[in-house]
């Protein structure tokens, strides 16, 4: 009987992967991670579920290294005008990390949770692919796992849907069958980081909007307030919908268009592969620029230690610091961050 060590959130997806597990014969504990005062909640509703899972239960107090790994990171981003995504950045660096770490010091043979992602050991390689369902597909949040991590990694909802997930958590009685999916940001509760941020860290730069026509016009908020794209909320009156092209976060300047901003080109830095040699210089793949984004064709080019992605068709632009992660059909090749200013000054490859 293989032992597994298994991140329990007590949400229905993480509950329901303890109870595959255990119905295919496995030996399993929980582990639930307390990474800021908002996950409170989050292990006394692991406590419950391991409690009618009746399985032991771990409780990690990470909130040190998740301060300084993630939130610090997360708000020196959005004090420099990019908009930062902390899962894509706290699945290798913090959660798999330590969940590794543990189930290594308590002599786990697995770990497991409830992402939906697959799994493929292929010619002595540990792939990692999209989930049979779109809809639920979380590919895109693990794209920076690694080896170590991948080669120990059971994610038993790969085939599922939802629904299934849901009934299967109403039958046992859990309470959590009909709770709401979680959040993307599990430290703000209200996902007002602009506020978060100003109360905890500094204030946002401030300045004026910049016209479509490159007058000035009248003071903004500050820079956290706004991201690439973002067309509600502005609080400026144009005459017809404006959106937001450009960020200056050393001069406060937000520039406006009135259609979204287009790009064909996106650099992406410190891009990490799967395994090595997973991109191929030239070749076609599909790109993700948002977790809510669609795949989009594109050819990638390696440049040292970053890929510049040229897509088939225009796209909006999407804010630097966003992940994009690479795809070769279903397969997930890598993850980078994506960066605005680094695809003009490249050239012609």
């Amino acid at each position: 009987m293989k032992k597994v060590l298994l991140a329990l959130s007590g949400g229905v997806d993480s509950s329901v992967a303890a109870e595959l597990l255990k119905r295919d014969g496995y030996y399993v504990e929980g582990v639930v991670m307390m990474m800021s005062p908002e996950h409170e909640k989050t292990v006394s509703a692991a406590k419950e579920s391991a409690l009618k899972l009746d399985i032991k239960l771990h409780i990690l107090d990470l909130r040190d290294i998740f301060k300084e790994t993630i939130i610090d990171y997360f708000a020196k981003e959005y004090l420099s005008g990019r908009t930062p995504n902390p899962c894509v950045r706290c699945n290798p660096s913090v959660k798999f990390r330590y969940l590794l770490k543990t189930a290594d010091s308590l002599g786990f043979d697995c770990i497991a949770t409830g992402h939906y992602a697959k799994i493929v050991f292929e010619n002595g390689i540990y792939k990692l692919f999209r989930a049979d369902s779109d809809a639920r597909d979380q590919s895109y949040m693990l794209a920076g796992l690694k080896q170590d991590v991948l080669s120990r990694l059971i994610c038993p909802l790969c085939g599922m849907e939802k629904q299934a997930v849901r009934k299967i958590a109403e039958d046992m009685g859990l309470p959590c069958h009909n709770a709401p999916d979680s959040q993307e940001n599990c430290f703000i509760p209200d996902n007002d980081y602009a506020s978060y941020i100003e109360q905890n860290y500094q204030a946002s730069k401030v300045g004026d909007f910049i016209s479509p026509d490159c007058e000035r016009l009248c003071p903004h908020k500050g820079i956290l307030h706004y991201t690439i794209g973002q067309r509600k909320g502005l609080g400026v009156a144009l005459g017809r919908p404006a959106y937001v092209s450009d960020i200056d976060a050393d001069s406060g300047e937000v520039r406006l268009s009135f259609e979204k901003a287009l790009v064909n080109e996106v650099w992406l830095s410190d891009f990490s592969e799967i395994y090595e040699n997973a991109l191929r210089d030239g070749d076609e793949y599909l790109c993700k620029l948002r977790s809510t984004g669609k795949l989009m064709p594109c050819v990638a080019h390696k440049c040292g230690d970053g890929v510049l992605i040229r897509l088939k068709s225009p796209t909006p632009k999407v804010s630097s610091g966003q992940a994009g992660v690479i795809y070769s059909g279903d397969e997930v090749i890598g993850v980078g961050a994506i960066e605005n200013n680094r695809s003009a000054a490249l050239g012609k490859i």
